[in-house]
């Protein structure tokens, strides 16, 4: 790895391009919409891009089906775009990593099509192809493996007893990373966007480029029949270790790049540590799922509201069981959420209590050991959406087969669409809320995807900028200080430990340095009490007005959150 870690000092922020801004009317947010945006993004803090996938793509998933690596999707712009963007966000000091998805191209890739119409090319060699098995009359899939939309992992080549691999959905099938000229391809891509002046990637499904080629079923059972989705046939395998080795021996270590790799939610820290460690990790840091659904939404269809509840000692025993084995060995990024998931403040927080919890959360995360994300919208207090109709989540494949498989399963429309107004990735998906304008400023045409009507009421951009007490006044301000070389370095380098740990309402910790830094949080949508036995030296940030400490023990008010300076 070169010799740089200047990621230790900033601030991420993550954009889904085709819903961050629209600059050219067609209602698709593109690469001249980031460009206008720069001021904003700067003036906010964040110096560190994390821009969704880009490149061109039929967008089936949402442009993480790969047809071309060295185009830029139309929809989003042109290779000229991405240069110009590159070249002013430097000047403003951000840097910026382009999202590479490494497991999967799309199925209009040339590779692919190359590899149906000759089986004897090397392109065929690109790809997991099969032989189905017979029983009698009917032609199944080579094993009982289901991928992660919801249906099998396994494709028919019409007119053949030929299957290929997809873990995503059938237009996206996987490659081969155990062909080494396969993996020089992607090389080749990575050098292309360095050399452009890309300052990194995040490596997307990275978790699931080697497979069990034993190809055997899963000895796991789906309750509801058909195929079942077993991580442990493609997930964090021990072949991924070297591809990844070879990938920063070829590629990343000759250049002062930031690559963060997207481990999923099977990957455990110390075996993490054979990917990011400062001796000898391939790579700088991996994202995990693990601190994203610690309230029971996932997977939840048969839940009420009232049953998702935030899990604090879950979730304690998550951030800290990531902290203990990295801490002083290597570097983690924090993030509440992404592209993938719900909207935070409708996971942890409250939208009776927007303001407060936004707030809370942010500055939960902020003071945590790692480099800290924020998904685009969050600093506004965005929310998951108010859809009505199962319509409004057709554009999602994901979203799709989901549906249609709780259709099968017997459950009504209300309950499906109330569930994914809760849990679909849509909801971090929803178009960025600008202003009141029509289309809350995302679009002067007619948007891809339905806003969140929310935007009237105050939830956009320019009426927080207009407000001195807003969450995105919060945000700028909370940023300000994480980047103060004081208190960064207290997050960095003083030792993190939880304070009253067994608080079923509140999470505290604190850095326990030279500099001394205590973060307590409410989680709760009520007044909790919590004992205090440290002097206040300052508060440095508070979400509410006055301090309510009696007799050692401190009245936090809904979601209330100190950062308190204490000796």
């Amino acid at each position: 790895m070169a010799n740089n870690d200047w990621w230790k000092s900033s601030i991420g922020y993550i954009i889904y391009p085709e819903s961050f801004c629209d600059s050219n009317g067609d209602g698709v947010g593109d690469l001249g919409g980031i460009i206008e945006k720069l001021d904003y993004l700067s003036a906010l803090g964040a110096n560190l891009l994390w821009i969704g996938p880009i490149f061109d793509s039929p967008m089936d998933d949402n442009g993480y089906d790969v047809r071309d690596f060295y185009k830029i999707n139309p929809l989003y712009g042109t290779v000229d775009d991405l240069k110009t963007l590159l070249h002013k966000a430097h000047e403003k000091g951000i840097k910026v990593l382009l999202d590479l998805p490494i497991n999967h191209t799309s199925d209009e890739h040339a590779w692919f099509k190359k590899a149906l119409e000759d089986p004897s090319s090397p392109e065929r060699g690109y790809y997991y192809f099969l032989k189905g098995k017979r029983e009698g009359d009917r032609l199944l899939p080579p094993n009982n493996w289901a991928g992660f939309f919801s249906t099998s992992a396994w494709e028919n080549i019409p007119g053949t007893d030929d299957f290929y691999l997809h873990l995503f959905t059938k237009k996206m099938p996987d490659v081969r990373w155990d062909n080494p000229e396969l993996r020089e391809k992607f090389y080749e891509i990575a050098r292309y966007y360095l050399d452009l002046g890309a300052d990194g990637f995040r490596i997307d499904a990275m978790a699931h480029i080697a497979k069990d080629t034993s190809w055997s079923d899963s000895a796991l059972v789906n309750p509801n029949g058909g195929p079942v989705l077993d991580p442990s046939k493609f997930s964090n395998r021990a072949e991924m270790f070297g591809y990844l080795n070879e990938f920063n021996e070829k590629v990343f270590s000759k250049y002062a790049c930031l690559t963060i790799g997207e481990a999923g939610g099977s990957i455990q820290p110390k075996e993490s540590l054979k990917l990011v460690a400062h001796e000898g990790g391939p790579l700088n840091m991996v994202f995990n799922f693990d601190t994203v659904w610690n309230n029971g939404n996932f997977d939840s269809i048969d839940k009420k509201d009232e049953d998702i509840w935030t899990d604090l000692f879950q979730l304690r025993f998550n951030f800290m069981h990531w902290y203990e084995a990295l801490h002083d060995k290597a570097d983690m990024p924090l993030y509440w959420c992404n592209h993938d998931h719900p909207r935070v403040l409708s996971q942890y927080g409250s939208t009776a209590y927007r303001n407060e919890s936004a707030k809370m959360l942010f500055q939960t995360l902020l003071f945590m050991y790692g480099t800290p994300f924020i998904y685009n919208g969050d600093e506004i207090g965005m929310s998951n959406a108010n859809y009505a109709s199962l319509d409004d989540f057709s554009f999602d494949r994901c979203a799709v087969n989901a549906i249609e498989d709780f259709k099968k399963r017997g459950y009504d429309e209300q309950t499906i669409i109330h569930y994914m107004n809760r849990t679909s990735r849509i909801n971090a998906r929803t178009p960025m809320q600008w202003d009141r304008s029509e289309n809350a400023g995302f679009t002067k045409g007619k948007p891809h995807i339905k806003i969140n009507d929310n935007y009237l009421q105050g939830v956009n951009v320019m009426d927080e900028m207009c407000d001195p007490y807003s969450i995105l006044n919060f945000f700028q301000y909370a940023i300000g200080l994480r980047k103060n070389p004081i208190y960064n370095d207290a997050v960095n380098n003083g030792p993190l430990q939880w304070v009253d740990p067994n608080h079923p309402d509140v999470l505290a910790y604190l850095h326990d340095g030279a500099t001394k830094l205590m973060v307590i949080s409410n989680f709760r949508p009520y007044t909790v009490y919590f004992t205090f036995y440290y002097d206040i030296k300052d508060v440095l940030l508070h979400n509410y007005e006055g301090v309510i400490l009696n007799d050692h023990v401190i009245t936090l008010r809904p979601y209330e959150s100190f950062l308190l300076l204490v000796r």
